[in-house]
């Protein structure tokens, strides 16, 4: 039995569909990602996922159970962090926790969430003077707090410098291994590539890819990039003769090669010929923010967010 099954799910607002037939289904301590251009439905569908909006249309699953039918029994199996919460301003970190831990039969020790996820110097901290980031990790806590089979996170690390990040991303990953099934909803293709197994891609209101996001990068046809810096002068015209070679840019002190998925070897033998070396190589390949883009034709990735435009590797 899947964790999470989702049959033609619908939702009209005023006439228009804004889930217009959405299918996927999340195997237990899978961590799937939803993706898709602002306005594609996303929020929306995770929402009636997670029994905060009623649907029109299809069927919904959720650890066995119907989000629109289920009362205690699904609230205590399900943890759902949104794009935005609010809570009273005068109402501490260690109050927060300690409230909302009191409403699960068997929650998480909040101590190790406020230790895991940076909060402990602002345990005592009122909500009203947190900063952006820090009400934000204080969401993801409270979504985790009550020990969920299923977690639905929406845009969790937004507002998140790169440290708390990448110890957000740490904590989902040991989440994993324990066999809790997450539901991530993310801008960011660089936190899809590193935590989830599988993708599904929305747009407006419709799910018009799914894979790995291995899978969805292998299907972009998008050139091999490479720049080096070369120990010595290269002749004009060496580099664009070569038959992989598609394009070649040469800065001030670097050249920039796109071409076949050869490329890279053939430069670097065509250097080695003539006595020139290529130092600070780095080779990209095609990344889950090119098939973002190749899919939706809307640059929402990596590269508008977290300062990095494609997965590649430096020698």
């Amino acid at each position: 039995m899947s964790m999470i099954d989702v049959r033609d799910l619908r939702k009209v607002y005023g006439g228009r569909k804004v889930v217009d037939g959405v299918s996927f289904s999340v195997e237990e301590g899978e961590i799937f990602g939803i993706l898709g251009p602002n306005g594609a439905g996303k929020t929306t569908t995770v929402e009636c996922i997670g029994g905060l909006r009623t649907r029109d249309g299809g069927s919904i699953s959720v650890a066995g159970m119907d989000p629109a039918l289920e009362g205690t029994a699904f609230r205590e199996a399900l943890g759902i962090q949104l794009q935005e919460s609010r809570l009273p301003d005068k109402q501490t970190v260690e109050e927060a926790l300690t409230l909302y831990s009191s409403f699960y039969s068997r929650p998480r020790d909040w101590r190790e969430l406020l230790e895991r996820l940076g909060l402990v110097e602002q345990r005592r901290t009122y909500f009203g003077k947190l900063s952006g980031g820090q009400k934000q990790r204080l969401s993801v806590a409270l979504a985790l707090i009550g020990n969920p089979r299923v977690a639905i996170l929406d845009e969790l690390t937004t507002g998140l410098d790169p440290a708390a990040r990448r110890e957000v991303w740490k904590l989902l990953e040991d989440l994993k291994g324990t066999g809790v099934t997450l539901l991530l909803v993310s801008h960011f293709m660089e936190e899809a590539e590193r935590l989830c197994d599988r993708v599904v891609v929305i747009d407006r209101g419709r799910v018009i890819a799914a894979d790995t996001p291995e899978g969805l990068a292998a299907g972009v046809s998008a050139d091999q990039r490479m720049s080096f810096a070369p120990s010595a002068p290269v002749a004009a015209g060496v580099l664009e003769a070569l038959p992989d070679v598609h394009t070649v840019s040469t800065g001030a002190d670097r050249i920039v090669v796109t071409g076949t998925d050869n490329v890279a070897s053939a430069v670097i033998i065509a250097l080695h010929e003539r006595g020139i070396a290529a130092t600070r190589l780095r080779v990209d390949q095609p990344s889950l923010d090119d098939a973002f883009v190749a899919l939706t034709g809307e640059d929402h990735g990596s590269a508008q967010h977290s300062g990095t435009d494609r997965k590649g590797a430096s020698a």
